[in-house]
């Protein structure tokens, strides 16, 4: 038997569910890649507890795959292992029921030979800045916002793809219904069953919107500690998808899946606390904005260009930005201004955090949560000032591949991911730059094939 590391989930928690829901015959087990997808396999009943108490085999090749599940070949060089197999183990709390597919759902931490958490493992890249944040007397505290489309599964004759028809009435809308409280009855039961999966998975979903384009819709969740914020995400995505299937559409997680629509981000909300819980970043005695939370600010603005990869890293992503309202491609800061990369949301002065609103919904959580947080402890560390609100900072990238070659050349991204999961993602990067830059669109051949 393997001996798990310190921070797997206890064997009771197999135990409890299993108790709790006997009808579920099945369990999805999945690992998340660099992309944030999902990887690993549906295991029997009688092996849950099986995998809590001695983890389950995975290929560290994982981590060299592109978004299609293929190996790519320059990432791959960059492992040792000979192809064998790594341990996974389940990450504690995650366990959960998904009512929508009738089986349960754990998430997994990758783990090395020596019992380490494995260096390519995104989850565990932000686990050693929650870490780090630890001993410097901080609990990272925060939130992601997920937007997203909901699609009807065929394209219309033209090749292009529509709004999912509401669950309630079977009606299809082209309206860009903004906050309309009628579009949410008219997808009820859908979005019923989806809370209803998230009550099961101990997924805090809070309040629903619909968004500012036709089939656009997102969810909020709760605050709390950093890592389960990410966690949530993962699962949210996962728990969307199946459900969207089980009413006939299918759930659009691309940054900018229509030109002329609104791109769908995935804000973050960040905080630190002390020992207690009291939040660290709220405004002083004076009325006076917390100088932890601007040096935080600081770092983070520091770091922004070598960071966008993660924020971005999709050619896709990049469509976002090419209209920039309310998707901010600049390195700014600001008070209730959603034109600016971090915004500090009014509200009490108590609850007092910023929202970084450049990353898209197709990016990885535990790199985005991973790179912000870390570059927050270096401005904090640093004394790095936030700068003056309103006014852009160092330019960013401004497109895919400046953000893959900043990220390379980046030191503090490579400082904060470690430099396996640096080089890999690098790796991965430039491979999926070098296949789309191979591709002829249908637009190219409409524009120049037989007029230039």
């Amino acid at each position: 038997m393997t001996a798990s590391p310190p921070s797997a989930a206890p064997v009771a928690e197999a135990a409890a569910f299993l108790d709790r829901h006997p009808q579920a015959e099945a369990i999805d087990i999945v690992l998340t890649d660099a992309h944030g997808i999902g990887r690993g396999k549906i295991i029997r009943r009688h092996e849950l507890q099986g995998l809590f108490a001695s983890g389950r085999g995975m290929p560290a090749s994982l981590f060299a795959q592109d978004v299609e599940g293929d190996d790519v070949a320059d990432a791959l060089a960059l492992q040792s292992d000979g192809g064998g197999d790594s341990r996974c183990w389940p990450v504690a709390g995650t366990l959960g029921f998904l009512p929508a597919t009738g089986r349960g759902m754990v998430l997994l931490t990758m783990t090395g030979p020596d019992g380490a958490p494995h260096p390519l493992d995104p989850r565990a890249a932000l686990m050693r800045q929650i870490d780090r944040a630890r001993s410097m007397g901080f609990a990272p505290m925060g939130a992601m916002e997920l937007e997203f489309y909901l699609i009807h599964p065929e394209p219309d004759a033209t090749g292009r793809h529509r709004p999912a028809r509401y669950s309630l009435t079977g009606r299809q809308s082209g309206a860009t219904n903004t906050m309309s409280v009628d579009e949410l009855d008219e997808m009820w039961p859908l979005f019923q069953s989806v809370y209803e999966g998230a009550k099961s998975l101990d997924l805090p979903l809070e309040t629903l919107i619909s968004e500012y384009a036709p089939g656009q819709y997102e969810l909020t969740l709760r605050y709390r500690d950093l890592a389960r914020a990410a966690d949530d995400i993962v699962m949210a995505k996962r728990l969307i998808r199946a459900t969207a299937r089980r009413f006939g559409c299918e759930a659009c997680f691309m940054a900018k899946p229509f030109g002329d629509q609104s791109g769908s981000g995935m804000h973050l909300h960040l905080s630190l606390a002390d020992a207690t819980g009291a939040n660290l970043f709220a405004d002083g005695p004076d009325g006076q904005l917390s100088p932890l939370m601007l040096n935080a600010i600081g770092g983070i603005r520091a770091d922004m260009a070598g960071s966008m990869l993660l924020l971005a890293p999709n050619l896709n992503s990049w469509r976002r930005f090419a209209a920039t309202v309310y998707s901010p491609a600049t390195n700014s800061w600001g008070i209730e201004d959603r034109n600016v990369a971090l915004r500090l949301p009014a509200g009490s002065p108590a609850t007092r955090h910023f929202e970084h609103r450049i990353a898209g919904v197709d990016a990885n959580p535990y790199l985005v949560a991973a790179s912000t947080l870390g570059s927050a402890l270096d401005g904090i560390a640093a004394r790095i000032p936030a700068g003056p609100a309103g006014q852009s900072g160092p330019a960013l990238p401004r497109n895919w591949l400046d953000a893959i070659d900043a990220f390379d050349s980046s030191a503090a991204m490579r400082r904060l991911l470690g430099d396996d999961l640096h080089a890999g993602f690098v790796a991965i990067k430039r491979g999926e730059y070098r296949h789309l830059a191979a591709e002829v669109t249908e637009t190219e051949w409409r524009l120049y094939g037989f007029t230039v």
